[in-house]
């Protein structure tokens, strides 16, 4: 008989959404991690040296995960390569260009801008997936958006070049989600995150071919520089970021992606908003910025929305939203 947590509702929809929930929770908590340690080592080593890093160790980690699993290796094969390429593309370009931009802007900042993901994926689950949206859904999406808003405090210089790399990462984002949606019936969300393991090696290995010598950096512009600076061997202190960013993107990853296969994309999105307190702490924590009154208040709507979300799908049941 398979072992069922006695937290988890007896029925089997309200079990499958409280179970995604959690995997969103956790995931996002994970990323914020991976977050918070890019941000640190932004200042000395360039994009594609940490994501190749970050990616053989997390594949290490991914392929330990594998082999404890009962269905082993066998369940990285597929019949879907081109779909997975395209998801693949669609994550590279996300990090790229989140992470560029991420150089330039304060980690609160940066996350805040991205989280008009949600509303991305909201309105591309309508478009794309045919769900159905509910009008409390989209209330809640709306509300953790307006939390976002009063933190970001638009027309306080946050539109910037590199804010609008992040609003495309967002986009991205999105997409990735949808294909996942696509793909769940086929794919496991190991088999997802694996081949984007591969995709990043592969991409980071060509752009340190590429530009690994650092003979277009030195711009003055961090996110160029983040992008164009040479390879250098890490120094010791730097060694833990570098694994906490493979451990965290490789949990994180495994976790949101499950969240996605699990439950329309609408449910889980809301959830997602829980980055931005993430964000605040690390930024308390790591370098030395917290929030004003005003971001509190931010952080209370963010943080209502999902647990009026997860209110509902618990004790309500998806079928009276």
């Amino acid at each position: 008989m398979a072992f069922s947590p006695t937290f988890l509702p007896a029925d089997p929809a309200r079990r499958r959404s409280l179970t995604g929930i959690l995997c969103v929770l956790g995931g996002t908590a994970w990323l914020s991690v991976n977050d918070m340690a890019i941000k640190h080592l932004s200042a000395d080593y360039a994009l594609h040296q940490v994501i190749l890093i970050r990616a053989v160790i997390g594949m290490v980690l991914l392929a330990g995960i594998v082999a404890a699993m009962r269905s082993g290796f066998g369940q990285v094969r597929t019949r879907r390569p081109g779909a997975h390429l395209l998801r693949v593309g669609l994550v590279l370009v996300s990090n790229v260009t989140f992470f560029v931009g991420l150089a330039a802007l304060p980690l609160a900042d940066a996350i805040a801008i991205a989280f008009v993901a949600p509303l991305f994926v909201t309105a591309l689950s309508v478009v794309i997936l045919g769900e159905r949206v509910g009008p409390r859904r989209w209330a809640a999406v709306a509300a953790g958006m307006l939390g976002v808003l009063i933190m970001a405090r638009p027309g306080a210089g946050a539109i910037q070049p590199a804010a609008i790399l992040v609003m495309v990462s967002a986009l991205c984002y999105a997409g990735t989600h949808m294909m996942t949606r696509r793909m769940r019936d086929t794919e496991s969300a190991v088999t997802l995150n694996f081949y984007v393991q591969v995709g990043f090696i592969a991409i980071s290995l060509a752009m340190g071919l590429a530009f690994g010598d650092g003979r277009l950096a030195g711009t003055g512009d961090a996110s160029l520089d983040f992008l164009f600076r040479g390879w250098h061997w890490p120094a010791p202190s730097d060694w833990p970021y570098f694994a906490g960013t493979a451990l965290s993107v490789t949990l994180g990853g495994v976790l949101v992606s499950q969240a996605y296969r699990l439950n329309e994309a609408a449910l889980v999105a809301p959830f997602e908003y829980m980055a931005m307190p993430l964000a605040i702490f690390w930024g308390a924590v790591m370098f030395g910025t917290w929030p004003t009154g005003q971001g509190w208040v931010g952080i209370a709507l963010i943080c209502g929305a999902g647990l009026y979300t997860l209110w509902r799908e618990t004790r309500l049941g998806k079928d009276r939203r």
